[in-house]
Formats: structure tokens, C-alpha cells, sequence
């Protein structure tokens, strides 16, 4: 019992253990009050949240009833591809297979929105870690990005949040490669499995949204082609491959699965584009979203140590959610100072500091040269998909991480100059040294070690204070009691703006097909039901909806006003040959008068 007791405690004091555990509490902490009310607020705002708690409600009950119509939702009826009209958070399926309705989509989303900035800790303090930094270092560089202040101003999109992923892959790859900044590669170290995960990893990162994925594609795949240029040159030069067989055939293998996963999601997106032209967007919004360099020093509303003073900033950047940009004041001294000092060799933190440069030009957008060209739009208009990509600020990920890498270098620098000096020193006044003859080692005074480790720390707490939020937690509107007596396919009125966005939350109650819906562009056939049931209940609405398939119209009318259907809920019924009932305040037409009978 004993023997169990001290591996168990062992175990739980693994670093790896540890930091994880550390991970989720600072992510608890750090999100607070996510947990607080978590089936019925929800971080950020009212919009978005409630469409990505429905995504990940929609992946979790196609897998369960039926996967073959994963694709094809319950929303935008009668349209196809319908969850692929935005980045799907494909990857969160497995968490939508938990609890069933409304709260339990909400209480999952939170969830999973506190998880994700764990995730973000925990990548980036394996990659730092991998890379040859200290443990200290390492937490702080994992809390400068997964808890930086820009992220705050997406408190509303787990897909730009859910960005683990990245480092964690990056971290696996160079593991199993044998890999890191400080030793350099070591064959000794070859790790297959590792490699294999890493791939896998990286997959599920794209099938969480190409929106952060995409670029992680484009920088696996350079990165495969400077690797594979350097095996070639090596193998001309000294006769010899660098990389063994097995290493060969784990990335064979990762990389094919992780290469089929971005071409299945890929030709998805495409069809998507095919069936709906109006899809696709062109430069000027990439234009409209590109952040000025001021942007890089502006902190969001929502951080509560910067948020108040940077309010003038925010007044000057015509849309502050993607343009304040601050990825902490801590880490760009940090990362200045790594430039210089560091643990990292002088090549390697030139190509770190390359790498800030460059994403950070990249960030600009459309501001950089002659309107983003070279730059961001040059990418928009050679590399496939890159288009799509129109917020050029959310290259801030890819920089923060490489600022993040810079700090853990100095501070794993400092951390290691504090240890050689809290060494005793020998009669002579040296370093001891195990090799040197036995003599009374003359130690060092105390006070000296005691300022070196708080300077350690304080790193670490002025990430930590710059990491506090400030973010809104709104209640999330309670779904009316008509939806479950109304007969699907089903049309709720008013069809527009933010309150699609509700209807689709309300709809996991069951998941009855529904013709509302909000995405970055209209369907033709959601145009066309929108422009019809403004004139409803008269014959031509009723016709047209029934042969569309609909068979409910439900109206709410402390929604109505000021919405083109401003009067519906006055206007007769008789004679149409329909039925109408009140729910509670809210309206239900059955098209074919023997719904009424029959409650969904």
C-alpha cells in the first residue's frame, strides 16, 4: 500500500501532471466568472457564443444519429452543406455527444471556452519546454499567450481562442524529432510516436476552423520543405541521411492523415462556395479588417489593467475587435531582451526575432507598402484558401507564440546565472566542482538567492496581472415553449440579424429543421423565404412556404418592432386555411391545420 501511495504521489507530481493541473486552474481563474452561472451566461456577447455552442451541439448529434448528414444541419432549411457555412469547431464533436438542449449547449460551450485557454497554457509551456527553456520561463510563456490581452477582444469566438492545438503539435514534432532551439538536433532522441501524435494533433487543430488552422497548414508545410531541402543537402554532402527510416515513415503516416483531414474539410468549403457563389469575398474586406501599427499597443475594453487607459487608443482604429492588438507590455520588454541575452543560441534568436517581423508585417494587412502588397494580400491572391483568411490581425497568434519563445529564453538565461551563483564556492574563491579536490566550500550569502528567485517570479505575475479580465457575461435568452408544438420544418419570425443566431441555439431542443440562420453570406433560398414571409399570413406567403416544405411559422412578437415584419402578428388568419395558437405570448401557424393537433 505503501509502494502505491508513493507512486501515486510521484505521479502527481510529474511536471507534466503538474502543469496541467496548473493549466486548467489558471484557466478557471482567469475566465472567472465563466463558471460562475455556466448553464445560463455566456462570455462575450449574446451573438457568436450562441452560434458556436450550436456548432458544437450540431457535430455531437450528427455523430450520434446520423454522421453521413454531419454536413447537411438543421439550419437554413432547405439549403445543404449548412455547417460549413462557417469554421465548424469540428474537433469539439466528441464534447457535443454530453447532455442534450439548450443549457447543456450552453453549459458545454463554457466549458469548453475555459478548457480552451488550458490547452493554450499547456501547449505553449510543452513547446517553450521542448525548446530548451526553464520551468519558470516555460509558465510564463505559457500564460503571456494563452492568457495575452488581445485574445481578450475574442472572448466571443472559441474558434480564434482554441488555439492549443498549434504549440502542442509544434511540440510533439520537435520531440519526436529530437529537436529544440537550445541543443539542436540530436538523433539520439528520435521519438516516432511522438511524431505520429504531433500530426495527429495538428489535424484536429484545422478541424476546429481554418480560420487559425490555415496558416498552421502553410507553416507545416514550409517547414516540410526546408527540412526536406536540408536532408537532401546533408545526404549530397556527407553520403549519409540524417533522419532514420522509422522517423521517415511516422511523418509518411502522420502527414497523410493530417494532409487527407485539410483536403476533406477543404473540398467541403469549396462545395460550399460552388452551391452559393456569393459566398466568397473579396480583398476589400481583408482591406476594411487590417489593423494600423498602433494597433500593436492598444489593449481591448475587456482588459481590466489596460482597457481604460488605452480608451483613446481604441477611438482611433476603426474596428478596435480586430485591430487592438496588445499582446502584453511584459512580454515585448521580455522578448526585447531575448534578442540579446538568452539561453538560445545568437542564430536562433535572429530567426525568432525574423519571425516576429515578418507576422507582425503580415498582422498589417492592407497597411503595409502599396496597400499589403508584399504582404498579407500577396498571400490573399498565391496561396489557396488564404483569401478567406480577411483578418489579418489574427496573425497575432504566430506572433505572440514567437514573442513568448524570445522571453523564455532570457528568463531561462537569468534562471540559469542564478543557479551558478547560489553554487558554494571552494576556499579558493571558485565554483566547486565535483572533479576538484575535496575542500570546506565556503557558501554563499543567502539574501542574494532569495532577490534572484522573487526576480524570477515577477515575470510571472505581471503576465498574470495582465491577464485579467474584465469580460461581460450575459444571460443567455431561455428558449420560447412554442418551438416544442410546432411542426418542423419550422420558420420563426423576425428572420434577421442576432436573433438567428438564437433560434439556432434554441433549436438543439430536438434539432427540428428550421429555415433561419446566420452566416457571413445569404443563401438564395433563405433570401427569398425572408422576402415572402414579410407580407405573411397572406396567400402568396402561405403558398410559397408550403411548396418550400415549411410547415410552422412561429412569430414572436415582443420581437417584431422595427423589423420588416413589424404587423404580422395582427394580421387575420381567416380564410387562409390555417390554424393559429398562443404559446405564451408567442405565436404558432400551423400551415397544414392538423398540425395544431399534433405537438412536435
Amino acid at each position: 500500500m505503501a509502494t502505491v501511495g508513493r507512486r501515486a504521489w510521484g505521479l502527481l507530481r510529474h511536471e507534466w501532471v503538474v502543469a496541467t493541473f496548473a493549466g486548467v486552474a489558471l484557466a478557471v481563474l482567469l475566465t472567472w466568472p465563466t463558471l460562475r452561472h455556466p448553464w445560463t451566461t455566456i462570455p462575450g456577447d449574446i451573438g457568436d457564443p450562441t452560434l458556436q455552442a450550436w456548432q458544437v451541439a450540431w457535430a455531437g448529434h450528427a455523430l450520434l444519429t446520423d454522421p453521413l448528414a454531419l454536413w447537411h444541419s438543421n439550419t437554413f432549411f432547405p439549403e445543404s452543406y449548412t455547417y460549413v457555412y462557417s469554421d465548424t469547431l469540428l474537433g469539439y464533436a466528441p464534447a457535443g455527444l454530453l447532455g442534450h438542449g439548450v443549457e447543456a449547449a450552453v453549459f458545454r460551450y463554457n466549458l469548453l471556452y475555459v478548457l480552451a485557454h488550458a490547452l493554450a497554457f499547456v501547449g505553449a509551456y510543452a513547446l517553450v519546454r521542448q525548446l530548451g527553456s526553464g520551468r519558470t520561463a516555460a509558465a510564463v510563456a505559457g500564460v503571456a499567450w494563452a492568457f495575452a490581452p488581445w485574445r481578450l477582444a475574442h472572448s466571443g469566438h472559441l474558434n480564434i481562442l482554441s488555439i492549443g492545438g498549434i504549440a502542442l503539435c509544434l511540440a510533439m514534432l520537435a520531440r519526436g524529432h529530437g529537436w529544440s532551439l537550445r541543443h539542436g538536433h540530436r538523433p539520439a532522441l528520435h521519438r516516432p510516436g511522438w511524431i505520429v501524435a504531433g500530426w495527429l494533433v495538428a489535424a484536429w487543430q484545422v478541424s476546429l476552423g481554418f480560420g487559425i488552422g490555415l496558416p498552421l497548414v502553410y507553416f507545416l508545410a514550409g517547414t516540410g520543405l526546408v527540412v526536406a531541402a536540408g536532408l537532401a543537402w546533408s545526404r549530397w554532402r556527407n553520403g549519409r541521411w540524417v533522419l532514420g527510416r522509422r522517423v521517415v515513415l511516422a511523418n509518411l503516416i502522420g502527414g497523410a492523415v493530417f494532409g487527407g483531414v485539410c483536403l476533406w474539410l477543404a473540398t467541403t468549403f469549396l462545395q460550399v462556395v460552388k452551391l452559393n457563389p456569393q459566398a466568397r469575398r473579396d480583398l476589400t474586406w481583408t482591406e476594411w479588417f487590417s489593423p494600423p501599427l498602433r494597433g500593436y499597443f492598444v489593449a481591448p475594453a475587456d482588459s481590466w489593467l489596460w482597457g481604460d487607459y488605452h480608451e483613446a487608443g481604441r477611438a482611433e482604429l476603426s474596428w478596435p475587435p480586430e485591430m487592438a492588438l496588445l499582446p502584453g507590455v511584459t512580454l515585448i520588454v521580455l522578448a526585447a531582451v531575448g534578442l540579446s541575452y538568452s539561453v538560445f543560441r545568437v542564430r536562433h534568436r535572429v530567426l525568432l526575432g525574423l519571425g516576429v517581423l515578418i507576422t507582425g508585417a503580415l498582422g498589417l494587412g492592407s497597411n503595409l507598402g502599396d496597400r499589403g502588397d508584399p504582404g498579407y494580400l500577396t498571400l490573399s491572391r498565391l496561396l489557396p484558401g488564404w483569401d478567406a483568411l480577411r483578418t489579418p490581425g489574427r496573425m497575432m497568434v504566430w506572433t505572440s507564440l514567437l514573442l513568448a519563445i524570445l522571453a523564455a529564453g532570457a528568463i531561462t538565461q537569468f534562471g540559469s546565472e542564478l543557479s551558478r551563483r547560489a553554487t558554494p564556492l571552494d576556499a579558493t574563491g571558485s565554483q566547486a566542482a565535483e572533479t576538484a579536490p575535496p575542500r570546506t566550500p565556503r557558501p554563499r550569502p543567502a539574501w542574494p538567492r532569495l532577490a534572484g528567485r522573487v526576480a524570477l517570479l515577477l515575470p510571472l505575475l505581471l503576465v498574470l496581472v495582465e491577464g485579467v479580465n474584465r469580460t461581460p457575461h450575459p444571460a443567455v435568452p431561455p428558449a420560447p415553449a412554442a418551438l416544442r408544438s410546432a411542426a418542423e420544418p419550422l420558420l420563426v419570425l423576425p428572420s434577421d440579424g442576432l436573433g438567428e443566431l438564437h433560434v439556432m441555439l434554441w433549436s438543439t431542443d430536438g434539432f427540428p429543421r428550421i429555415a433561419n440562420g446566420l452566416a457571413a453570406f445569404v443563401p438564395d433560398r433563405q433570401e427569398q423565404i425572408r422576402s415572402m414571409s414579410m407580407s405573411f399570413p397572406d396567400p402568396g406567403s402561405i403558398e410559397f412556404l408550403r411548396q418550400t416544405g415549411i410547415r410552422s411559422v412561429v412569430v414572436m412578437p415582443d420581437r417584431l418592432a422595427g423589423t420588416p415584419w413589424d404587423g404580422v402578428a395582427t394580421r387575420p388568419v381567416d380564410g387562409l386555411g390555417i390554424t393559429r395558437e398562443e404559446v405564451h405570448g408567442v405565436l404558432i401557424y400551423h400551415l397544414d391545420p392538423g398540425d395544431g393537433e399534433q405537438p412536435r
